[in-house]
């Protein structure tokens, strides 16, 4: 018998409790991100290897110098694919730190809205990584940053798309390429 990505994933939309009126009243939970059941190693670098696999089978595939993930979903993702791909990254964090090179960009219906990326983007090929993608909201607006520090976007890659957001048609809008192992 064949596992697929969705039994794996076991993703779904679960109600958060104790939320503003800013702040999406569900959120998708997944079989990487630990809330639900423990995740093995081997899961993380299975799932690395699939996002890789998708992404150099997409249309639109091209090279990146660079992996982004976010915080702080995007985290387990990100080191997986580094490892399937060997692939340098960064993370983006929810962290103001006085450090050059500051990109800062929103995560609209968050608590906390602005994340940080670190570093000199000029140049650079960057594909990102998050967890999961429901308005694309956070990660266009995340792209506007990188390309205002005069990055290629080259595509984001997922685990889970939530296609109820619409995220899919905003980042084509914006001519990023999305690859997602599952949908909801």
């Amino acid at each position: 018998m064949t596992t697929t990505y969705d039994e794996v994933l076991n993703a779904d939309r679960i109600t958060r409790l104790g939320v503003g009126d800013t702040t999406r009243p569900l959120r998708v939970v997944h079989g990487l991100d630990g809330i639900r059941t423990e995740v093995s190693a081997d899961q993380v670098l299975a799932a690395g290897h699939s996002l890789w696999q998708l992404w150099q089978e997409h249309p639109a595939y091209q090279p990146h110098d660079l992996l982004l993930g976010l915080d702080a979903g995007g985290i387990v993702p990100t080191i997986g694919l580094a490892w399937a791909s060997r692939s340098q990254y960064r993370l983006a964090w929810k962290v103001n730190l006085d450090l050059p090179d500051k990109l800062v960009f929103h995560e609209p219906h968050a608590r906390r809205l602005e994340v940080f990326a670190y570093g000199d983007f000029q140049g650079q090929r960057v594909l990102i990584v998050d967890d999961e993608i429901t308005t694309g909201l956070t990660l266009t607006n995340l792209v506007g940053a990188l390309r205002d520090a005069g990055a290629d976007i080259v595509g984001a890659l997922c685990l889970v798309e939530d296609t109820t957001g619409g995220g899919r048609h905003l980042l084509e809008r914006n001519e990023v390429p999305l690859c997602a192992l599952t949908t909801l």
